[in-house]
């Protein structure tokens, strides 16, 4: 079984991301994960060659992971963090 934080501990290790959300969809099997990721790595690659970067971190791991989704894989250039004023806003309307 493959845990959250083995797949955590990959990519962190093999792509150093500024920002990494690995969410464990299967129920807790661990066959199945979600994950957003923004690494420096990215830069000057295209949305192909950051998913097979993606998939090549977890080599070991995608042996016994059934379902990988990648929501996004982006440069620090391109990702938005949440911002407090939004959340704010959202919050008082």
């Amino acid at each position: 079984m493959v845990t959250k934080e083995q797949v955590e501990a990959s990519l962190t290790s093999k792509l150093k991301p500024i920002h990494l959300e690995v969410i464990d969809i299967s129920g807790g099997c661990g066959a199945s994960f979600e994950i957003e990721v923004v690494s420096e790595q990215f830069e000057g690659k295209r949305l192909l060659e950051r998913h097979r970067m993606v998939n090549a971190a977890l080599e070991e791991e995608m042996k016994e992971i059934h379902a990988l989704s990648i929501k996004k894989a982006q440069t620090p250039q391109q990702w938005k963090p949440p911002s407090q004023d939004s959340a704010t806003l959202t919050k008082d309307a």
